[in-house]
């Protein structure tokens, strides 16, 4: 059923004219500013697409981006999906597997997250080199999951070391502090309570978010090479905690959106 399901998502993207994309992005929340980049070839709505869930948070457009970035096809979900908004792991992911089946070889995904690492601060990027999943699930949990392939996909590095070495230099290059850490993903919305943050803090966790994970362990399961970059909004010091404004979130987030992008453009050219 899943497949048939996928299938049908896939030939009509296909059909639309979505034929060769190297290149799959995911744009995290505040993030969306890399669309501009893009010389664009199609644009449909995740309410046209046959299967595909719907975007719910009102900042995330929901969108299928297919175009030309850095000389090389890329296909850009504006918009992505959480948990949190009661969707599933397989709603959550289904982008994911429908960039696959078109044909994408290489993963990047954005983030919005909270700095749990003190010495991080609002407005900094952090490249993800590992993570830990508290969502409570996970998206290869379901019957049939085999049928993409295998299940107990190996997380010994879930972030493609070849790809973040490529980012770490470009970072270098053009003078962009980028931190490496380990990416904690809670179900949410609902943020942390002090405690909570005391307790990733046990865990060595850098970084906060409530996404992420469910896709890079699809991306791992179907062995397609990823990267991810968090973007750093808030400070999340279980001592002196203030009250977190999401627009302020928003536009923190909007404010780092150029160094990540400059990323971005320079990976792609060398992937």
């Amino acid at each position: 059923m899943k497949q048939q399901q996928l299938q049908e998502t896939i030939d009509f993207l296909k059909s639309a004219g979505i034929t060769h994309p190297e290149i799959g992005i995911v744009l995290g929340t505040g993030l969306g500013k890399l669309v501009n980049e893009i010389s664009i070839e199609k644009e449909i709505a995740y309410t046209e697409i046959p299967n595909f869930p719907v975007a719910t948070v009102e900042f995330h457009s929901g969108k299928l981006i297919y175009g030309e970035l850095s000389g090389k096809k890329v296909l850009v979900m504006a918009g992505r999906f959480h948990l949190y908004e009661g969707y599933n792991a397989w709603e959550v992911t289904y982008g994911i597997r429908t960039m696959h089946g078109l044909g994408i070889k290489n993963l990047l995904v954005s983030n919005a997250a909270g700095a749990i690492n003190l010495t991080y601060k609002k407005g900094d990027l952090m490249l993800i080199d590992d993570h830990i999943n508290l969502q409570g699930s996970s998206p290869l949990a379901f019957k049939g999951a085999n049928n993409f392939g295998n299940i107990f996909a190996d997380m010994l590095a879930p972030y493609s070391k070849e790809i973040n070495k490529k980012i770490k230099t470009i970072a270098q290059e053009n003078n962009i502090l980028l931190h490496e850490g380990m990416y904690t993903s809670v179900l949410g919305p609902q943020l942390e309570t002090r405690a909570e943050y005391r307790m990733l803090q046990i865990l060595e966790t850098d970084a906060v978010g409530m996404s992420t994970v469910p896709e890079v362990i699809v991306a791992k399961q179907l062995n397609l090479p990823c990267a991810a970059i968090s973007v750093l909004t808030d400070e999340c010091d279980p001592k002196n905690l203030k009250s977190v404004d999401i627009a302020e979130i928003i536009a923190i987030a909007g404010e780092a959106e150029p160094k990540m992008i400059t990323l971005f453009k320079e990976v792609i050219k060398v992937l």
